[in-house]
């Protein structure tokens, strides 16, 4: 009699701390794994335990330094393929290079998609990550990829903050975010606005105009990440000169690099609300403004019905 298939939760490096949460949520511990460096920087991965026929769960998000935690999961992959897994599940909470996923001039690569190349090529089977930047990423696979989102927990703490909507505005950053603002306006049943931002190069950008009334209203700017955090300052700046009462801030994946601490700390931000797919660094934890919302229900969750084979729609609602 064939026994059914166990599962069995791993981490690299990136995460561990989301990686214990999640396997606390499903009551088993996490797995054996040492990864390490040799002297001259190259990544060793050892697997310390029998993984053949398990299920197996990664949990890495590709985020800085994002080379270096992209290797990881790409060779603990390798080491589960030859360790002869039943099935590789790439759980990457943040999904690094997102932003490359076209060609925005000439002679320049589609990153995103050569990274689910190399995930495919390493013996990942399945790829879960969350509120990538762009969509058809998830076209990029050949293999099953399955994209949750992190608006059931910000809709959560965000009807806790604002019980009383009426006075709400949620607002996009941008135009590439309005379809996500949208979204959380239908929940919240408030109002919507959009800034219009230009960005002269990368990592840069500027406020031209805003679309929508904010004046006298607490004003929600939503976004699926903040790096150097130019474009959620200068927003919230600009909503605070039209006359928003309150600008508070949530976005998914908090990279947080180069000036963004202090950018935050003396922008009219009264808070920023992340969720914990990156983890923070010290300087980050030390920030006030800063808020993290956990993530580890959705993950473990969608870990636990992709091993039984259920469905993972009700986690969108």
């Amino acid at each position: 009699m064939q026994q059914p298939r166990d599962f069995k939760v791993f981490t690299g490096s990136s995460n561990p701390g989301l990686a214990h949460r999640i396997c606390d949520y499903l009551k088993r511990p996490l797995g054996n794994a040492s990864v390490g460096r040799f002297s001259d920087g190259e990544i060793h991965v050892e697997i310390g335990e029998n993984v053949r026929g398990s299920d197996v769960f990664i949990v890495q998000s590709t985020c800085p330094p994002a080379n270096d935690h992209l290797m990881e999961l790409l060779i603990i992959c390798d080491a589960l393929k030859r360790a002869s897994a039943g099935s590789i599940n790439a759980v990457i909470p943040y999904y690094g290079y997102a932003r490359q996923d076209r060609k925005v001039a000439p002679r320049t690569p589609i990153t995103a998609k050569l990274v689910a190349d190399l995930l495919e090529v390493a013996g990942a089977t399945r790829v879960v990550s969350m509120d990538m930047h762009a969509g058809q990423i998830q076209g990029f696979f050949n293999i099953p990829s399955d994209h949750l989102y992190a608006s059931p927990v910000f809709l959560d703490d965000l009807r806790k903050k604002f019980p009383d909507t009426q006075d709400l505005v949620i607002v996009s950053p941008d135009a590439g975010g309005v379809e996500r603002a949208r979204a959380y306006s239908k929940r919240l049943n408030c109002g919507l606005a959009i800034i219009d931002k230009r960005r002269p190069r990368p990592n840069s950008s500027e406020v031209m105009n805003l679309i929508g009334d904010v004046k006298g209203k607490d004003a929600v700017l939503v976004d699926d990440m903040v790096d150097t955090a130019g474009t959620l300052t200068q927003a919230a700046a600009a909503l605070k000169e039209r006359g928003a009462r309150r600008v508070v801030a949530y976005a998914v994946h908090p990279i947080l690099s180069g000036p963004a601490i202090q950018r935050i700390q003396e922008s009219v931000l009264e808070e920023a609300v992340f969720t914990d797919t990156v983890a923070l660094s010290p300087a980050a934890q030390a920030c006030g403004k800063l808020k993290v919302i956990t993530t580890e229900r959705l993950f473990g969750e969608a870990i636990a019905r992709i091993h039984r084979a259920d469905s993972l729609s009700s986690l969108f609602v």
